[in-house]
């Protein structure tokens, strides 16, 4: 499977939205890889994580995130499950898992009602080790700002602040898993 060609499959090279999502997904990618690699003992699966840290973002053409080139009609907070409902139609149903579970650090069903989110009312938790480790991964680099820049650990935990402390303590649980 190569995600480059999944992505091309959705996405004109010669746009913004393309060059955005490739250049975040690839350092994504490599982080999430460099986790893997320091830790053998979770026994993660590197391949998995090399082609569905590329495809995690894929859903967001599907929203309206102008900055990014992206002029769909849903919210951004959609591309995950945007992104899970592209790949199934691909066959990659563990892969579109991932999509649908990275953004924060998770999103539970009781917070989407909570908090009236736009998304269908059940978890978006990432559950494998994998899952987990694309997900922390993804918090270190951002698609609206300089998207080379590696976030700092001060800097992640207090853009998370405003989605509670539970969000920064789920971020601190897997700093000492992964770092």
């Amino acid at each position: 499977m190569e995600p480059l060609k999944i992505i091309d499959h959705y996405y004109r090279k010669d746009t913004q939205a393309y060059q955005i999502l490739v250049t975040h997904s690839q350092l994504v990618t490599e982080k999430a890889l460099w986790i893997a690699q320091r830790h053998p003992e979770l026994n993660p699966d590197s391949d998995f994580i090399a082609e569905a840290g590329m495809l995690h973002d894929i859903g967001i053409i599907k929203t309206h995130a102008p900055d990014l080139g992206c002029y769909g009609e849903l919210p951004y907070l959609c591309h995950g499950y945007l992104g899970r409902e592209i790949l199934e139609t691909e066959g990659l149903n563990d892969h579109a898992l991932v999509c649908e579970r990275h953004t924060g650090v998770g999103i539970t069903a009781e917070e989407v009602i909570k908090n009236k989110l736009p998304l269908p009312e059940r978890d978006f938790v990432p559950e494998s080790v994998e899952e987990q480790i694309i997900c922390f991964a993804d918090k270190f680099f951002s698609k609206s700002k300089d998207l080379k820049k590696e976030k700092s650990l001060d800097e992640i935990r207090k853009s998370m602040g405003r989605f509670g402390q539970k969000n920064i303590n789920r971020f601190n649980e897997w700093c000492e898993l992964f770092l």
